[in-house]
């Protein structure tokens, strides 16, 4: 018999959102262990809210909230909120009832960015790997470190020349332009044709060619903290940031995080920053694989001295590394394990928002970074947990 195709609303709903969402779905491992990750910060959310005034929104919903727009590949808030109008499954990741309202994009993002700096962020993602679940799975030893560019919210013709500096005190400016005696003067308002003027071409074409432009006498005027920076010879150079990671050598979870303005120095600093952050004044013997970009008598000296084994690749020529490093079939594993570390870095940029980011500043994409470092953390999780 055939069915009747007739909509006849409902004047009372009982949905329960538990009971829709299926038993084995990956998103009930990473909601367990980002509610208990989140019970743990209570301390910390309570600190940073005032106990008056109007309430905002709760930091665990917009903590969740915004891990939902990296796990799905959502691109902007308002998007997110559409999204969660009528998704039962973000709703109930969330924590909201079928009847509850939908925030405002403008609210949640304002909301969101006083709440997740860069160091909640590492906070959430220590919390994270603190979990009891989690934190069998990794390995307090061997690591790697890495860094990736990340592409500023800034365009090539943003690179303007830097205002010159003012004059010294008491000294003489330049001069002022010299002035036209044979030109008329300029009519009144009132005696002034009406002339209509072209609008100003908002993306004009520009011809950088022959021109040098550097750091040093330039600097974007849509993201100051941007800088030029190429990754290797024979590649563009690009206003970009760069995004470090430590990775634990077990499972390949990230561990730490860093954020820095592009330079050629910036990821043995990091490295340096990362590793003394995750086991300062650690008295046993750690390992810390890189490839030939950090072979440098310097940095490795430091590893050497923070009591680090550097497995770092060796160069062809004047590498710091010598045999009582590669000589150990220890070396050869960190080489083969660090390899990983480059799978974040490409779900980051295909998955998550870190191809281009949408923020400007260092803090902003430094927290956006470290946010979706933890998201690639819980996506792995529910294979690892059942393996």
């Amino acid at each position: 018999m055939r069915g009747s195709d007739e909509t006849s609303g409902s004047l009372f709903s009982y949905v329960d959102l538990e009971a829709r969402i299926p038993a084995r779905h990956p998103l009930r491992k990473i909601r367990q262990v980002v509610n208990d990750a989140l019970v743990s910060l209570d301390a910390e959310f309570t600190a940073l809210y005032a106990d008056f005034g109007r309430p905002s929104i709760a930091p665990e919903r917009l903590i969740r909230a915004s891990l939902l727009q990296i796990l799905f590949s959502i691109r902007s808030e308002r998007q997110l909120m559409e999204q969660m109008q009528y998704n039962l499954m973000f709703r109930w990741f969330v924590g909201l009832g079928i009847d509850d309202q939908v925030w405002v994009p403008t609210v949640f993002t304002k909301n969101r960015d006083r709440l997740l700096t860069t160091e909640m962020s590492r906070k959430f993602l220590a919390a994270i790997l603190a979990h009891r679940e989690v934190a069998p799975l990794l390995s307090d030893e061997h690591f790697s470190v890495d860094g990736t560019l990340v592409k500023a919210w800034a365009s090539m013709k943003s690179f303007q020349p830097k205002p010159e500096a003012a004059p010294p005190e008491g000294g003489d400016g330049p001069p002022p332009p010299a002035a036209d005696a044979a030109a008329d003067p300029s009519p009144s308002p009132e005696t002034a044709p009406m002339t209509a003027t072209k609008p100003r071409d908002r993306n004009a074409e520009v011809d950088f060619r022959g021109q040098k432009r550097s750091n040093a006498t330039h600097a974007s005027v849509t993201d100051p903290e941007a800088r030029l920076y190429r990754k290797s010879p024979g590649t563009g150079a690009s206003l970009c940031f760069i995004g470090h990671t430590l990775m634990e050598n077990r499972n390949g979870l990230i561990v730490q995080t860093e954020m820095t303005q592009a330079d050629g120095h910036a990821e043995r600093r990091a490295a340096l920053a990362m590793i003394h952050r995750h086991s300062p004044g650690s008295t046993r013997r750690l390992t810390l694989a890189a490839d030939k970009g950090y072979d440098c008598a310097e940095f490795v000296k430091d590893l050497r001295q923070a009591c680090v084994t550097p497995h770092v690749a060796q160069k062809i020529r004047y590498s710091a590394i010598d045999g009582r490093t590669t000589r150990h079939p220890g070396y050869a594993v960190s080489q083969k394990r660090r390899k990983k570390i480059e799978e974040p870095f490409g779900w980051a940029k295909t998955v998550g928002p870190m191809a281009q980011t949408m923020l400007r500043g260092i803090k902003r994409v430094g927290a956006q970074f470290t946010l979706t470092m933890a998201a690639c953390n819980l996506a792995r999780l529910p294979r690892l947990l059942t393996a």
